[in-house]
């Protein structure tokens, strides 16, 4: 069987780049405040602000915090200095604030210029009667406009932005998307794949100089976290199946180049996993799954290749290798970590949120996928239809393919008597599973389609997208629903007694647009731990 990686087929399901050589008129300004601002990360009395200013040498900037656009009164600030070595990032967390407020912040330069003012959110405590997630993945600048970030950043009805992952991707120009798939003045920079600590920092500064990113940074707090574009393809702590050591070098230099451009650039702290308390509505949890522990990813194309008997092979596989208890996302330390928040957390919150970046339900491969289509592709669907008839899932990147640790994951949400919601990015797909574990449900995932990069319809243009998702949920038990071909991003709204999600699909990311094609709805009552009817 020929191996695919997931540009292969899953929408290109994690590939790629395209960026954006911006138009001139959003190139931005190459000195002073050149990237406007962002927060991220917010408690109950504080925000984590950020910026970029490039100066002289050092230069001091002043933040304020008000709880009016025009700065009559400061409610709370700081200092913090800025130069080459942090690639002229700033970032401090400031105090002092209201629990559940709105405030508004900027940074004033050593020349006394203001940037752009941006706005933010404390998270609330005590009793809260709604709170409403926007969620994103999957950004492919190449791919087309940043339409989902500009239509969540005109909204009024949104808290806080979650962005699961794979916010930039590490491909050189050309290769995903092709020369012919890329959007017009959408081209990478730099024009080479990341390999540097100075090829990542121009990658994020690039993309940064997109209008719509900016504008929601600028509007909303955001909780990000990383997962394997921001360093390289299917990604583990060992490496990477986009990484060569023989040609590109140290898998350990590189991924540390990635982790400190990420931290330069990002509006987030330096914390590996973290906790967020929405009052008593909600605690979620952040986890790290891509650099920290994780073991390699297995092999699902090795274990059959050459193999007389296929399914025997598939069957000592899915007993032996798969099945590995020592295979990991978390490791030990967060595993346990994770355990013991989310106890306490089902004890004193409505409802335990996991924001995360790979799917955690079980996917299997239609027999229907049967001739959707030709070539590597059709390799790939007929190893997946194979793993399928052995019970193997086809993802063996996701939490599909670590099926010991993923029991632990959700045994630990039933031992806890937990309301797990997960939500997850990655596959460019839209999901709505059911989970389960030794027979009993154990919570609900809203897998959330890309911002840009493309789903199965990519690798099966000659395939109804309807007749793709049908075939799915068929073949995956935990599988309820599904969209393989629009992109745009969910909303999660938590109250006390429900958790509801909308699926918003853009009319077009070939053009910069507004316009919302469908959208689709999904909800769970607290502690029916199933998706409504």
């Amino acid at each position: 069987m020929l191996h695919l990686d997931r540009r292969g087929l899953i929408g290109g399901l994690g590939a790629g780049l395209g960026l954006l050589a911006a138009p001139a008129r959003a190139a931005g300004p190459l000195a002073g405040f050149t990237h406007s601002v962002a927060s991220g990360e917010p408690g109950q009395t504080q925000v984590l602000l950020w910026t970029r200013f490039v100066g002289r040498g050092e230069s001091r900037l002043t933040a304020e915090v008000s709880t009016t656009p025009d700065f009559a009164r400061i409610a709370s600030g700081g200092q913090v200095t800025t130069d080459a070595s942090r690639d002229h990032t700033a970032k401090l967390v400031v105090t002092g604030l209201q629990p559940g407020r709105w405030y508004y912040y900027r940074f004033i330069g050593p020349d006394g210029a203001r940037s752009p003012t941006g706005r933010t959110r404390t998270l609330p405590e005590g009793s809260v009667d709604a709170f409403t997630l926007g969620v994103f993945s999957c950004s492919n600048i190449g791919f087309g406009w940043f339409n989902a970030y500009g239509h969540a950043a005109a909204r009024d009805d949104i808290d806080l932005m979650l962005h699961l992952g794979d916010y930039a991707y590490e491909y050189p120009r050309g290769e995903y998307p092709s020369a012919a798939e890329t959007v017009a003045g959408r081209l990478v920079e730099p024009a080479n794949e990341e390999i540097t600590l100075a090829d990542y920092r121009t990658r994020f500064a690039s993309y940064r100089r997109d209008p719509d990113l900016q504008a929601i940074h600028a509007r909303f707090p955001m909780i990000a976290m990383w997962d394997d574009h921001e360093t390289a393809n299917d990604s583990w702590k060992d490496g990477a199946e986009n990484h060569d050591p023989d040609t590109e070098g140290s898998w350990a230099v590189r991924k540390a180049a990635a982790i400190r451009a990420y931290r330069e650039w990002m509006p987030v702290s330096d914390a590996d996993w973290a906790e967020y308390r929405i009052g008593t509505l909600a605690a979620l949890f952040r986890p790290e799954e891509r650099l920290d522990a994780r073991t390699r990813q297995v092999d699902l194309a090795g274990a059959a290749k050459g193999q007389a008997d296929m399914a025997a092979a598939l069957a000592r596989f899915r007993d032996t290798v798969w099945s590995d208890p020592m295979h990991t996302l978390l490791g030990d330390t967060q595993e346990r970590w994770l355990a013991d928040r989310m106890r306490t957390a089902a004890k004193e919150t409505r409802w335990q949120v996991l924001a995360q970046q790979v799917n955690v339900g079980f996917a299997m491969m239609p027999e229907a996928a049967a001739g959707w289509a030709k070539g590597p592709a059709a390799g790939y669907i007929g190893l997946g239809i194979a793993a399928a008839k052995a019970g193997l899932p086809f993802n063996m990147d996701s939490w599909n393919g670590y099926p010991a640790a993923r029991a632990r994951l959700l045994a630990m949400g039933q031992q806890a008597d937990a309301n797990l919601v997960v939500l997850s990015g990655d596959s460019h797909n839209a999901w709505a599973f059911d989970l389960s574990e030794g027979g009993k449900p154990a919570g609900v995932e809203f897998g959330g389609h890309s911002v840009t990069s493309p789903g199965f319809e990519h690798s099966l243009p000659g395939i109804a997208p309807a007749d793709v998702a049908a075939a799915l949920v068929a073949a995956s038990p935990e599988l309820r629903w599904a969209d393989t071909s629009r992109r745009g991003y969910m909303t999660v709204r938590l109250t006390p007694d429900r958790v509801t999600t909308d699926w918003l699909f853009l009319d077009t990311i070939r053009q910069r647009s507004r316009g919302i094609a469908a959208t689709h709805r999904a909800s769970v009552a607290r502690n029916a731990r199933r998706l409504s009817a």
